[in-house]
C-alpha cells in the first residue's frame, strides 16, 4: 500500500479516487422496488505513459431481493430469465462482496481514498447500488456516495453522442448489439469509451500526470 506522500499517478489523476466503470441491468427503473439482476465492474488502470486501459473485471448474476418487482418489459429488453438455475445467481451481499473485493484491493494498491463511479447515465447504476448497500447492510462500500463520472455528458462533448453503442462507434471503439445489455459487455464498453475520451483530452494539451 502506497502512503500518502508516494501515491500513484493514477490517484493524483483524479484527486484520490480511482475511476471504476460499474453497469447493472434490472428489473426496472426504480431502485427501491426493482430487482438488481447483473452487477459487473472494470478497474481503470494507468500505463507508465500517463494513459488509462480497461484493467481487471469482475461479474455476478444477482438473485432477486424479496418481493422485488421485474418487469416485464425489462425483462424482455434485457433478455434475463431471473430464474434460470444456470444464472448461478447470489444474493446481493453476496455479489456486492464480489464485485467490491477488487475495487478495495485497487484503491489500497494505488494509495487512492476511495472509488468514484463511472458509468453511462451513471445516477442510474449509483442509484441501484447504493440501493442494494443498504438492503444488504453491505460495509465498507468503496465508491464515493454521490459524486460519479457520466461518460453520456463526456461522449456528447467529445463525440457528439450519448448512446452508448454510438459513442462508441464515433470513438472508433468497436460495440457488438447483439452483446450489449449485459452488464459485463456495457461496463467493459464504458471502460473503453471513458478511457478513450480522457486519453484523447490528455493528448490535445489537457491535465497530463
Amino acid at each position: 500500500m502506497l502512503d500518502d506522500h508516494d501515491k500513484s499517478p493514477l490517484a493524483e489523476r483524479f484527486r484520490g479516487f480511482l475511476p471504476a466503470v460499474i453497469d447493472v441491468e434490472t428489473g426496472g427503473f426504480n431502485p427501491t422496488t426493482d430487482a438488481l439482476l447483473e452487477v459487473a465492474v472494470v478497474i481503470i488502470r494507468m500505463d507508465e505513459f500517463g494513459l488509462l486501459y480497461p484493467g481487471e473485471s469482475a461479474f455476478c448474476n444477482v438473485e432477486p431481493f424479496p418481493g422485488a418487482n421485474m418487469e416485464k418489459a425489462a425483462l424482455e429488453f434485457t433478455g434475463i430469465d431471473p430464474h434460470n438455475p444456470l444464472r448461478n445467481a447470489k444474493p446481493e451481499r453476496e455479489a456486492l462482496a464480489e464485485v467490491f473485493r477488487p475495487v478495495r484491493r485497487a484503491v489500497k494498491e494505488l494509495g487512492c481514498t476511495r472509488a468514484i463511479l463511472v458509468g453511462h447515465n451513471a445516477s442510474f447504476d449509483q442509484s441501484f447500488i447504493n440501493a442494494a448497500v443498504a438492503r444488504s447492510e453491505t460495509k465498507r462500500n468503496p465508491f464515493h456516495p454521490f459524486s460519479t463520472f457520466d461518460t453520456v455528458s463526456l461522449s456528447g462533448l467529445a463525440f457528439g453522442q450519448t448512446v452508448l453503442a454510438k459513442a462508441c462507434r464515433e470513438a472508433g471503439i468497436d460495440f457488438d448489439n447483439q452483446e450489449a445489455h449485459s452488464a459485463i459487455y456495457d461496463a467493459q464498453k464504458t471502460a473503453e469509451l471513458f478511457c478513450e475520451i480522457v486519453n484523447k483530452w490528455s493528448k490535445l494539451g489537457g491535465l497530463k500526470v
